[in-house]
């Protein structure tokens, strides 16, 4: 019997209040492609926005459902409280830095996570943005410990 596993994350929603606001920060200042423009499965009176590369890939898809009536939402157990987009290298995280401040986005330092270097953003509806380089990774600290014994106690 094949063992059940998780290959990847699919896509990240996002719920917006203006689907125009969205495509001018995802596609126009990120440089996210606009794959699909639809409405929600689920709520047809909904837009629903994807955005990722060329080809529309899972685990490259952002997409955001417009509620331009709804209220915000409040941080707390059950919310997230940020997601992270890959970029190839410390050099590039530190040129989309500078690209971002041109642009009058407020984001922070180039961080040293240990794990990855990062730079956090908002987006127009105040979901926390993390760009993190894809190096040195989560096990450069602990070379040769399981990493499942130790946070699950397995």
């Amino acid at each position: 019997m094949r063992r059940l596993r998780i290959s990847g994350i699919h896509h990240i929603t996002l719920l917006c209040k203006d689907a125009a606001r969205s495509v001018a920060f995802y596609r126009n200042l990120l440089g996210m492609r606009v794959v699909k423009q639809t409405t929600n499965v689920d709520d047809p009176g909904t837009r629903h926005l994807f955005f990722g590369d060329e080809e529309g890939t899972p685990g490259t898809l952002i997409t955001c459902l417009e509620y331009p009536r709804m209220d915000e939402g409040r941080v707390g157990v059950g919310s997230t409280h940020h997601f992270a987009l890959a970029v190839e290298s410390e050099g590039e995280l530190s040129a989309w830095r500078d690209y971002l401040v041109s642009r009058g986005i407020s984001c922070t330092e180039v961080l040293d996570r240990t794990y990855c270097k990062s730079v956090y953003l908002r987006d127009p509806d105040g979901h926390i943005i993390e760009l993190a380089s894809v190096g040195p990774g989560v096990t450069v600290d602990e070379p040769g410990e399981e990493l499942g014994s130790r946070v699950m106690g397995a």
